[in-house]
């Protein structure tokens, strides 16, 4: 996997380290054996064996030096004289070159919860919001290798992708008739946008975005009281729409029925008076007081 720098992660192949503890154990072991056993000289003292010394002393500190242990989702990226070597993902006790530089990144699920951002929507409407991100490091070389700090790239381009997330689409809709994709009524579909705005951004540095949530989003408070005002309005209106929608069909049905039945039979202008007394009855907000007309409506 070649990085836009040049770093390709190479897979690195360690030793078991319980092997290179078993011979460092030997080494150190070895070094008071041979002092013990060495020869007498002519004068009866013994004659040390210095290179044998040195040497199980060397093996010693080659063996420990080179130990080291790597634990689930951990992985080690190898460093020879500032030359990428590779990257070591087996797990437990392992040994390799002493003279390598091994420093180890956790692969495990990482959280970061952004603070509120204050942004304007598609409409330039100033709101709030703020995102959960679940991410991890899915490539060694380029999270070390090709970014300075990849624990500060993250919060700066979650901020960034937030930002342009907001810009693109507005808070909610503007009527009913607008289908328009949503901050508000997206659902799923924002949040698939928002893990592919993240990952573009995250794969420069070999992060992965496993999830994302927006955990806060609202109108920014000097706008607030009058979107909710609005809000309500169109609540009220919507309410009424419905009232009147059912009163007709009300009205309808009456005079049907009395027609249908013959218990009236209803000139034009007697019809209008009665289609009025009715929705005025059933659209009315307080309790309709009846008028009993004992006279004739032409006279």
């Amino acid at each position: 996997m070649n990085t836009p720098m040049g770093t390709e992660e190479v897979d690195f192949k360690s030793f078991s380290g319980y092997l290179a503890l078993f011979i460092a154990l030997a080494a150190l072991v070895a070094i008071p054996v041979a002092i013990g056993n060495a020869p007498h000289d002519v004068m009866g003292d013994k004659d040390v064996p210095v290179f044998v010394v040195i040497g199980c002393a060397l093996i010693f500190a080659l063996m420990v030096k080179g130990l080291y242990m790597l634990q689930p989702n951990q992985s080690a990226l190898m460093m020879l004289f500032g030359s990428y070597r590779g990257t070591d993902y087996s797990t437990g006790l392992r040994w390799a070159n002493p003279f390598l530089n091994k420093t180890k990144v956790s692969l495990r699920l990482r959280n970061f919860n952004s603070e509120k951002l204050k942004v304007n929507d598609k409409r330039g409407n100033p709101i709030e919001i703020a995102a959960a991100i679940v991410w991890k490091v899915s490539d060694t070389a380029r999270a070390v290798l090709d970014i300075d700090h990849y624990e500060h790239y993250v919060p700066i381009q979650a901020e960034a992708a937030l930002r342009h997330l907001a810009n693109e689409y507005s808070y909610d809709h503007v009527d009913e008739d607008d289908s328009a994709l949503t901050l508000r009524a997206g659902g799923e579909e924002i949040i698939r946008k928002l893990k592919s705005e993240l990952q573009d951004r995250f794969e420069k540095a070999g992060l992965k975005v496993e999830d994302a949530r927006l955990t806060h989003l609202a109108y920014a408070p000097e706008i607030a009281g009058a979107m909710l005002r609005r809000q309500q309005a169109e609540a009220v209106i919507g309410a009424r729409k419905q009232i009147v929608l059912g009163a007709v069909s009300m009205v309808e049905m009456a005079l049907k029925g009395l027609t249908e039945r013959g218990v009236v039979d209803l000139d034009p202008e007697r019809r209008a008076a009665m289609v009025s007394n009715l929705l005025v009855v059933l659209c009315a907000e307080t309790e309709a007081q009846p008028v009993i007309n004992a006279g004739s409506l032409y006279q």
